[in-house]
């Protein structure tokens, strides 16, 4: 993995676009060399039931979903989305009927998707990146540039679950490539709570993570809702506070590929935070 140092960017906002490009694709080429290796594609990944052959029947699976939505937002038709809810169960199942293709034929059907895709994101115009809007197949609606950072969600943490796999137990992922995901943790969180264990908390909490893609934020969870903003002092009146040491152990944590980061304040606040939402 790339250690040169990227210029933090907003990955939702159209000068983002040359980042998220260049880590898409650096990532990808580092995914393609890890599901290629043969010696990989039985391994038993991070992802719990998942061989890496299934990440790349994953990205086939995503891929053309994203291409039969992007064609109904050129015709200027509705989508669908199933909701967040169903999202982890459906890939799973999607994902492990492509072991009925044989090795070759499901990466060449992988890597021709990706460069359509890598084709479909690289023609859009600034305007287009933030204001054509394409249906997920889950989340609904969102504008086209998010696809983008959809596959550096994909390409940046899928290696690390293969790494995993291979016995790496203290892998993990790019800062940069951690830094542009890290903004949709926060908009991925709101729509995930579990509303059974979200029963009856109301509280603030702090989020801290270190690096240049990091920052400081306030979370209010009240009524089943959560809400986030910029934290404009030292987290006063928090009933807890999360300490990330980079954008990296934020977003694994986000993923659940751990519980990372440490925590201060009141325990029973920590144990709801950290079994607050539903996994996707």
């Amino acid at each position: 993995m790339s250690t040169a140092v990227i210029a933090p960017v907003n990955p939702m906002a159209a000068e983002g676009k040359d980042t998220v490009m260049t880590v898409m694709r650096r990532d990808r080429d580092n995914f393609t060399r890890l599901v290629s290796d043969p010696k990989n594609w039985n391994v038993m990944t991070r992802c719990t039931g998942w061989e890496t052959r299934d990440l790349d029947g994953h990205m086939i699976d995503v891929m053309e979903g994203y291409f039969k939505n992007w064609d109904a937002a050129t015709a200027g038709k509705e989508g669908t989305a199933l909701g967040l809810p169903v999202m982890g169960e459906t890939l799973n199942d999607h994902a492990l009927d492509f072991r009925t293709l044989p090795r070759e034929e499901a990466l060449a059907r992988f890597k021709k998707d990706a460069e359509k895709l890598d084709g479909i994101l690289e023609a859009l115009t600034p305007e287009q990146w933030t204001g054509f809007m394409v249906y997920h197949p889950f989340a609904g609606p969102v504008p086209a540039g998010f696809y983008g950072t959809f596959q550096i969600m994909d390409y940046g943490v899928h290696p690390y679950d293969i790494e995993y796999g291979l016995g790496n137990k203290l892998a993990t992922i790019d800062e940069a490539t951690a830094g542009l995901i890290l903004p949709y943790s926060f908009i991925f969180w709101m729509y995930t709570v579990d509303q059974k264990v979200a029963a009856g908390v109301d509280t603030q909490y702090g989020i801290e993570t270190e690096g240049p893609w990091g920052g400081k934020w306030r979370v209010t969870v009240k009524d089943g809702k959560w809400s986030s903003e910029p934290e404009k002092g030292n987290f006063e009146g928090c009933d807890a506070l999360f300490h990330f040491d980079s954008a990296a152990d934020h977003v694994l944590t986000f993923f659940g590929r751990f519980p990372g980061g440490s925590a201060t304040g009141d325990p029973e606040v920590i144990h709801k935070v950290r079994h607050l939402f539903f996994s996707f």
